[in-house]
């Protein structure tokens, strides 16, 4: 995470910027469903280096700005999420705390795609405000309000190697993860989660198995191998497309792929970052429409993302 002053006399022009990586659920099994109507998950996710960027600075009046590849289906009213986070961590403050602010979002990743744009971009977004707003909060008051908007909201504002359990809010972060090479692969399509969730076949599934003591690359293959995605199967119903993204990145030489969170991202992952970035370019030039991302995720060791 970083900031930059545009004037170092005030602090009232500081303008907080933040990545928004993306998040991806290396696995992911549904074990239940609660009585409140959300499913009771079990979750491997990492963040990756690569994702959007969330810049926000006190000013005049309250603006939203989105720019980048995917702008275009951003909404700007109300509906957004980052908007939404805005007004409950304003709510939560008392908005006398919490003056006008304009936020602008540069937006790299797919819409709708199960890879926590929206909710990761929210979450940033939370951060940078709890900053400029110089707010007296800590880590439970936020992942509360971000429970209040999605269920991904908690694991967003971690934004580390973590294992979730029950809907997605009880977070359990994991030591000593590696970094990986992986290259995430969209096809051009969106899926809505709550379709997904509604075409599974089956919602009580067996838990996790424990992960290796010591994760490494292949440790992590291994286990990876025991384990699914729950959704994948219903996703690929509603798009047919989900299955040629992750035949493309094992025709790259992905040592493993799969379909992230509700879909329709893949991920491959590759042994080192540069095989990750040749295979990338390999895919892109099969499928120039396609979205086509090599990046690195982030170990559980950095703190300090940086921006790809």
């Amino acid at each position: 995470m970083s900031s930059t002053a545009l004037d170092p006399e005030s602090a009232d022009h500081a303008v907080d910027a933040r990545l928004a990586p993306a998040k991806v659920n290396l696995a992911l099994h549904v074990t239940g469903l609660r009585a409140d109507g959300f499913h009771t998950i079990e979750s491997l996710a990492v963040f990756t280096r690569f994702g959007d960027r969330i810049e926000a600075q006190r000013a005049d009046e309250d603006r939203f700005i989105v720019s980048g590849r995917f702008a275009g289906l951003v909404p700007t009213d109300e509906t957004n999420l980052i908007l939404k986070a805005r007004d409950a961590l304003r709510r939560h403050a008392d908005p006398k705390n919490a003056p006008a602010v304009a936020i602008s979002l540069e937006k790299n990743l797919p819409v709708a795609s199960g890879i926590g744009g929206g909710s990761s971009d929210a979450a940033a977004a939370l951060r940078a405000l709890a900053s400029i707003w110089k707010l007296d909060i800590d880590e439970m008051e936020l992942a509360q309000i971000g429970f209040s908007l999605g269920a991904d909201l908690p694991m967003c504002l971690k934004a580390q190697p973590l294992l979730a359990h029950g809907a997605g809010e009880t977070i359990s972060t994991v030591a000593k993860f590696p970094a990986l090479g992986l290259v995430m692969v969209n096809p051009g399509v969106t899926v809505a989660t709550a379709d997904v969730f509604r075409s599974l076949a089956r919602r009580e599934n067996e838990v996790l198995p424990p992960l290796p003591d010591v994760i490494d690359f292949h440790s992590l293959l291994g286990w990876l191998e025991a384990t699914r995605n729950d959704l994948e199967p219903a996703a690929e119903t509603i798009s047919p497309l989900i299955g040629k993204a992750r035949a493309a990145l094992l025709r790259a030489d992905a040592a493993f792929a799969r379909m992230s969170g509700s879909g329709a991202t893949c991920f491959g992952l590759f042994e080192t970052g540069n095989v990750a970035k040749r295979a990338a370019a390999s895919i892109r030039a099969r499928h120039p429409d396609w979205f086509v991302a090599a990046t690195r995720s982030m170990a559980s060791e950095v703190h300090e993302v940086e921006y790809a």
